[in-house]
């Protein structure tokens, strides 16, 4: 067993912050991550950090610009914390080594970004997300806290309460990669879950095959509600063949976008009279997979992305990796001709359900960045918010979890007296357990343990559950669920959504629930098993999706990322609300949060949202 004050599961931008904030505030900190630091999908991230920091802006307006993008969803204290914090916490990174682009009279490069109303989105190049994780992976190893990496978290450690309210966590457990040895990881005052977005439960995705969403399902079963998770982001420029991004620099930087017919069509059909291509992403993704469904699709499948008019020397200066990934999967050189692009999920704004501070209902368990849900976002993400929300509640969710006073949150968790009565909602099969959430679940075999014993038999079950998966010899791999999973989200929880097609999504994650039960681990080895670790990924990748079915199924409405056929306009006076999805020992259940508008001075009133 190992021990530290503070754990931090994930080593991405929000685990590694987390992790410093956490080591400065004296906590004995580590990191217990499946990947090293600097592959984390964090180093992905290409378009930059949003903050107010020229004459001229302020963070009132970032405020507004990130609750309008919200489709006003977003918590005001969330939002303004955002960005009150972001100018502080970009300057620190550029005194820790970030290198961010400059301008000629030595000043940090900011561009335009969609949904802004200044051009407050600071980048390195297109690689500002690889630099971001290098900049403070050297932090973290000058700092000497303890990396566990190559380490698979299977479970969360927690008491065994009836209500989640009344439970404690009090560590992990985990697989090491390299040994076969499942341990436990004792914090003895906080888990922080870092573990970045559910993007592998569909099949196009621009996120790396580590994307699970295992802090979101670990986090889920043992009581902590998932807040919002229908709404997906589908980023407007991916690569048709891999779901590589095209980061929203290109546009920011004035790349234009034209369908089949050679038509600037986000001017010409409407779709963003005064903002064009930088119009929010929602907006963006629409507006192209209508083209290609009317007819004005290239090849029937996507448009083309142009910035051959930007010139050689401003393309290699801001935006050279883009031509290495167009060249790299799609045979294009952006130089000389236009790049296809089409829409792919790309970002989870819904996530666990935690407060300004990154704490849980759950005494003990934090989570940050994508996997968490505050909810600065609300129902569509502005780019460029993605980064500095990993750094900003990175850090809070560090601090707090290290013993530090950060106030009381205005942002309640859980079950509580302000929300609204479960939802009655017509379910075509019944979600949540059969089979897959009954090992190495919270109140799972009764009682309260706490501290070491309720740790212990955390990782007794979870060596059982290894035990049997191994010990079989027949059944069905995850591999084939898992495929089954992501072409029912794909095909129907995507862009464009029904409540026959979301229906029909969960039937099928039911089927994948059920033939999950006769899963089994092909790999005999106890070594580097990586079909033993992405079988427990399928296991977390079915709990997420039907969060997020569910989620589409009971939000009969159209609000930023999520459309409904059914109801195309948004519906303030019944749906100004967050959906709270609870595991309940295996039995899902739904309920409703009220948005909380009013901010430090000003309350947000909901406008048209029109760019």
């Amino acid at each position: 067993m190992y021990e530290h004050d503070v754990i931090v599961v994930g080593a991405g931008g929000a685990g590694l912050r987390a992790a410093i904030a956490a080591n400065e505030a004296g906590a004995d900190t580590a990191i217990v991550s499946k990947l090293h630091p600097v592959r984390s999908h964090t180093g992905a991230a290409e378009g930059g950090i949003n903050a107010a920091l020229r004459e001229g802006d302020d963070w009132e307006l970032h405020a507004y610009d990130t609750m309008k993008g919200s489709d006003y969803l977003g918590d005001a204290p969330a939002v303004e914390t955002l960005a009150q914090d972001a100018p502080e916490e970009t300057i620190n990174l550029e005194h820790w080594g970030m290198p961010f682009s400059r301008e000629d009279d030595g000043r940090v490069s900011q561009r335009p970004f969609g949904g802004l109303s200044f051009p407050r989105t600071t980048y390195a190049g297109a690689e500002t997300g690889h630099h971001l994780l290098h900049v403070m992976y050297e932090q973290v190893v000058k700092r000497g806290i303890q990396v566990y990496d190559e380490w698979y978290v299977m479970n969360l450690a927690t008491s065994d309460e009836p209500d989640p309210n009344d439970r404690e966590c009090h560590g992990v457990v985990a697989y090491d990669v390299q040994s076969g040895q499942i341990e436990g990881f004792k914090a003895n005052q906080g888990v922080v879950l870092a573990t970045g977005g559910p993007g592998q439960a569909f099949d196009h995705t621009t996120n790396a095959v580590s994307c699970t969403g295992d802090g979101h399902a670990m986090a889920y079963r043992a009581g902590a509600p998932l807040e919002d998770m229908e709404f997906i982001q589908f980023h407007p420029t991916s690569l048709p063949s891999t779901g590589v991004l095209i980061s929203e620099g290109v546009r920011g930087e004035g790349g234009i976008l034209y369908n089949a017919e050679g038509e600037r069509f986000m001017f010409e059909y409407g779709y963003a009279k005064n903002d064009g291509e930088l119009a929010s992403r929602d907006v963006v993704a629409r507006a192209e997979l209508t083209e290609v469904g009317e007819g004005r699709g290239v090849n029937d499948e996507y448009v083309h992305l142009d910035m051959r008019h930007l010139g050689e020397e401003r393309i290699l200066d801001r935006l050279e990796n883009i031509l290495h990934l167009a060249e790299d999967f799609e045979g294009v050189d952006g130089l000389v001709e236009p790049m296809p692009v089409k829409p792919g999920q790309h970002y989870a704004m819904g996530g666990i359900d935690v407060d300004e501070n990154g704490q849980t209902c759950i005494d003990g368990l934090y989570a940050a960045g994508e996997c968490a849900c505050v909810s600065v976002h609300g129902g569509n993400r502005l780019g460029g918010n993605a980064l500095p929300e990993l750094i900003v509640f990175g850090k809070r969710a560090g601090r707090h979890a290290a013993g530090e006073d950060l106030g009381e949150p205005e942002i309640e968790t859980g079950y509580g007296d302000d929300v609204e009565d479960e939802t009655d909602a017509d379910l075509p099969v019944q979600p949540g357990a059969a089979g897959v959430g009954s090992s190495g679940d919270v109140a799972a075999d009764g009682g309260v343990a706490t501290g070491v014993g309720s740790l212990e038999r955390a990782v007794e079950r979870e060596r059982e559950r290894v035990d049997r998966l191994m010990d079989k010899d027949s059944g069905v791999q995850h591999a084939e669920i898992r495929s089954k999973l992501q072409n029912a989200m794909t095909d129907y929880v995507n862009v464009f959504r029904t409540e026959d097609g979301v229906k029909k999504a969960l039937s099928i994650i039911r089927e994948c629930r059920e033939e999950y039960q006769d899963v089994y681990v092909d790999d005999p080895s106890r070594t580097f098993n990586t079909d033993l670790q992405q079988t427990y990924e399928t296991r977390n990748l079915i709990d997420v999706a039907e969060t997020i079915a569910l989620g589409a199924l009971v939000r009969n409405e159209f609000r930023g990322a999520h459309w409904r056929q059914e109801n195309q306009i948004r519906d303030d006076e019944n749906w100004l609300k967050h959906t709270l999805i609870s595991w309940d020992g295996g039995d899902p259940s739904i309920f409703y949060r009220p948005v909380i508008l009013e901010g430090e001075d000003k309350t947000y009133e909901p406008k048209e949202r029109s760019y």
